[in-house]
């Protein structure tokens, strides 16, 4: 099941789903949707790989109890897209050696977007969250 919520100016997007492997694709879909109507359609490959990273992260390794939904947030800005994962799990992503396993998450969106953190959420969980800029050059929509 999702929920969505569009912020009237245009300018965030934000949706749950449930914690389900099937997520990850309906969010990049919403998120390509996104990026279209923002004119920002030179961010959407890096863009969706981080988005891509940051869901499986959440849906693999956010021990939540049963119920618990995933929020992704997209906020438009002045030459990008701030992306935003939020679960239910306290627990602070960690990075790992990448290797034929996994433990390629955390390099990957550390190689394409140009920052990401972690916030505290107000009572349980945290976001997870990038920031993915425009090359220089590249004009997005500024409307």
């Amino acid at each position: 099941m999702e929920r969505r919520q569009q912020v009237p100016n245009g300018r965030a997007l934000t949706r749950r789903w449930a914690r389900h492997p099937r997520c990850v694709g309906l969010a990049r879909s919403e998120l390509r949707k996104a990026l279209a109507d923002w004119g920002l359609m030179s961010v959407e490959d890096e863009a969706l790989i981080v988005l891509s990273e940051l869901i499986t992260n959440a849906v693999r390794h956010a021990h939540a109890s049963p119920g618990r939904e995933i929020e992704t947030r997209y906020l438009r800005e002045a030459d990008g897209v701030r992306i935003e994962v939020h679960d239910a799990d306290d627990r602070l992503p960690a990075a790992r050696v990448p290797g034929e396993t996994g433990g390629w998450g955390l390099s990957v969106i550390d190689a394409l977007a140009d920052e990401w953190g972690v916030d505290e959420r107000d009572g349980v969980g945290k976001a997870v969250w990038a920031v993915v800029s425009a090359p220089a050059g590249d004009a997005p929509w500024k409307g």
